[in-house]
């Protein structure tokens, strides 16, 4: 049988697609994050699931769970929030699938950054301002940087950036991006996106720390630096420009 890493969106459960709905609708085994998964999406599984909270569980033990479902010719719905593409940890647990045999599938879901955005009613990409957004994370002593993935390297692109898993190391991210975006470049922090206890913050780079440490956020956010998030003057894209010749690809 197969396993189904769902992505089951930022927090909102109404933000899974329509795909991840009717998989997890299907397999009669679902493992779940249980302190990121929204309970409510449970109620989409079946009434006889078997449920798996794997927020107390390591790699092994959450293996030798799918690996187990497998083998009794059980589909299984892996939950994981946001979108299974960043910062999800899917990557060893489909290592360990390959070895074991086991078939597997990925249902994507709406980021945290995506919902982030909503929330500040901001496109992250505008004409003539920025093109380019950087996902990245700061080190820390779980898990280190690769070499040239640090924010003093990757400031120096002026390119909009999105941290996950920094809100507790804000004040050194304010620190290392303050000599490329400047201390007026806009800032913002999205807690718990799209959930009924968000919290929105927005001010400039050198102002947001304090706002940060003053909420009490310390997880569950993304922080989003760059000048796309305060763009007012600026040139319509030629996507939807009269002068633009439809007739021609």
């Amino acid at each position: 049988m197969t396993v189904y890493f769902i992505g089951a969106g930022p927090g909102a459960a109404d933000l899974i697609t329509v795909r991840g709905a009717r998989t997890l609708a299907a397999c009669q085994v679902c493992l779940y994050a249980g302190s990121l998964v929204p309970r409510e999406l449970l109620a989409e599984c079946p009434p006889d699931a078997r449920l798996v909270d794997t927020a107390q569980l390591n790699l092994d033990e959450i293996t030798a769970e799918l690996v187990r479902a497998h083998e009794q010719g059980l589909d299984v719905a892996r939950l994981h929030s946001g979108d299974p593409s960043v910062f999800s940890a899917v990557a060893e647990q489909m290592r360990r699938l390959d070895a074991a045999g086991v078939p597997y599938e990925v249902v994507p879901g709406v980021p945290a950054f995506a919902a982030a955005a909503a929330s500040l009613k901001r496109e992250l990409t505008v004409p003539t301002v920025g093109q380019t957004v950087i996902l990245t994370r700061v080190a820390q002593r779980a898990t280190a940087m690769p070499e040239g993935e640090d924010l003093a390297t990757l400031g120096r692109s002026g390119a909009l950036i999105v941290l996950h898993l920094a809100a507790g190391l804000v004040d050194r991210v304010v620190d290392e991006l303050l000599p490329h975006y400047g201390a007026d470049c806009p800032a913002a922090v999205v807690a718990y996106a799209s959930r009924p206890d968000e919290i929105v913050l927005r001010g400039r780079l050198d102002e947001i720390a304090g706002q940060v440490k003053a909420a009490g956020i310390q997880r569950t956010a993304v922080i989003i630096v760059g000048r796309t998030l305060g763009a007012e003057q600026f040139r319509d894209s030629h996507l939807y420009s009269a002068e633009r010749d439809r007739h021609t690809c």
